[in-house]
């Protein structure tokens, strides 16, 4: 995944849906696999999946 664009989808509860989200990382051509996706509060950034985005950029 050298010298891509990363994009990073949130949301609060793995009951929402991300959809809409997805749509917009079409619409803006981010491959799949260069989205990063995490299903938690956003209290704080110690999330999963954007400290991995992180750590690749």
């Amino acid at each position: 995944m050298e010298n891509n664009v990363y994009g990073y989808i949130r949301v609060s509860t793995v009951s929402q849906n991300d959809d809409r989200q997805w749509i917009a990382m079409d619409n803006f051509g981010i491959p799949r696999e260069c989205a990063f996706v995490d299903k938690q509060s956003g209290k704080d950034f110690d999330r999963p999946a954007y400290n991995e985005m992180l750590a690749r950029t």
